[in-house]
């Protein structure tokens, strides 16, 4: 429906105040994160907090520089690596009790740590930091073999990239329906996090309970949103390049009410730390990880279905091909995008919720640290397919995961976003997109 000359002049100055609202109220919260210090997954720039394990590694009296120490326990994995005096500092968010490894393999020929293993188990007495003391020997130490590493990084790759297609199967849903690349998707990720974090550790709901509820507040969230934000600026004919500055602004207005609310901290899930079983080989799994990737398939091939076998499953599909002819045929538009959100926001905040476990730990900032991992999913599997999606996001996961055989860890997502760009050059479309004409 086309709108009138006074209606696109009321419009314009409503647009441009809620744009000037949200850089107003981005501007007045930035100023409040300054104390926190940002930080990535384990194996990037570590959160600084009051507790932490350090120490200086050297052999013969001689410093030894770019030695990897890690830490892992409680749900928390973090590595760092000696500067050039053989010194090393771990953080971690709280008290408790860690295994610290050393990465032979990143020591001298022939120097390995004394002892039965290069892992120990380490815990704080009365104080907040704890120096340890790593003594190094001559030896040759058996390690992993290339193979067997190679099998547990497709396991992870696998977890990781059904998790990832959670989200990215919504983000495609609503490009499809909307042609929007929705930039806020990354806090509806926190958000299920963070729901989770009330319901689970705050109000000590048992997790099989916590998840649907936390799945269903998702589905509110996203209902509340197109209610309140998306439907008015449809309505009002806004074109796709404003929306997508709102999601922007949207994105951090959120990401900074729930610092302000959740605070700077990383909080872990119940049961975060659960032990790694043998399942076969080199293959190890938590049952965290192995209730995860199942709940990942079940819905996953739940929302397959749906798309496949229901009317709206189909309508939603027909608008994704042709929203014009689509609403020519009768079908609701407008319902069919409210049905798309409160999807997409369900299956973020499920994902939210196994990213936290596989991360692990909740963060305020935790869903903008997938975001261009899901973008680049969407795009390689092809924009506003959701099959797409899900196969982008398994390539994605693999890579990410697989990488981290030849790259640093620090690294690990360039191998993905490389071979993303590969085949966009190859494939513009993506791998199940189709080829359009513009003109």
């Amino acid at each position: 429906m086309e709108l009138t000359t006074s209606h696109k002049r009321r419009t314009v100055p409503w647009v441009i105040a809620l744009l000037s609202a949200m850089l107003a109220a981005m501007m007045l919260l930035t100023a409040a994160p300054a104390a926190f210090a940002e930080s990535d997954d384990s194996t990037d720039e570590q959160e600084v907090t009051d507790f932490f394990f350090a120490g200086v590694i050297r052999y013969d009296d001689d410093p030894l520089p770019g030695v990897v120490v890690s830490i892992e326990g409680g749900g928390f994995e973090a590595e760092t690596e000696t500067d050039d005096t053989g010194r090393w500092t771990l953080y971690v968010p709280e008290k408790g009790t860690f295994t610290l490894t050393v990465d032979e393999s990143t020591l001298p020929d022939g120097v390995i740590v004394e002892g039965d293993s290069a892992s120990q188990e380490v815990e704080f007495g009365l104080g907040n930091r704890v120096i340890i003391n790593l003594f190094l020997g001559e030896g040759v130490r058996e390690t992993t073999s290339f193979v067997d590493q190679l099998v547990e990084r497709l396991i992870n790759g696998l977890n990781f990239g059904l998790l990832l297609a959670l989200a990215a199967i919504g983000v495609s849903l609503i490009f499809g329906t909307m042609n929007l690349t929705n930039f806020a998707h990354a806090e509806m990720v926190t958000f299920g996090a963070v729901m989770a974090v009330v319901f689970g550790v705050t109000l000590a709901v048992p997790m099989w309970l916590t998840i649907p509820l936390v799945v269903i507040c998702g589905g509110i969230f996203g209902y509340l949103m197109d209610v309140g934000l998306w439907k008015p600026l449809r309505r009002r004919g806004m074109g796709i390049i404003p929306l997508m500055i709102v999601s922007i602004g949207f994105s951090f207005a959120l990401r900074y009410v729930f610092l302000f609310f959740f605070g700077g901290g990383t909080v872990q899930l119940p049961n975060a730390g659960a032990p790694k079983i043998t399942i076969w080989g080199p293959i190890k799994l938590s049952v965290i990880d192995m209730m995860s990737m199942g709940i990942s398939v079940v819905v996953i091939v739940a929302v397959a279905l749906w798309l496949l076998k229901t009317r709206t499953g189909k309508a939603t599909r027909a608008i994704s091909d042709n929203p014009t002819l689509a609403a020519a045929s009768g079908i609701n538009v407008d319902r069919v995008i409210r049905i798309v959100w409160i999807l997409a926001a369900a299956l973020a905040a499920l994902g939210g919720i196994l990213w936290a476990y596989f991360r692990p730990g909740v963060r305020w900032d935790m869903g903008v640290h997938i975001l261009l991992l899901i973008f680049a999913a969407v795009t390689l599997g092809g924009l506003g397919t959701a099959f797409g999606a899900l196969i982008g996001a398994i390539i994605v996961g693999l890579l990410v995961e697989v990488s981290t055989l030849w790259l640093p860890s620090d690294l690990k997502y360039v191998g993905a976003l490389a071979i993303l760009i590969l085949v966009l050059l190859f494939r513009p479309q993506g791998i199940l997109g189709r080829k359009e004409r513009i003109g």
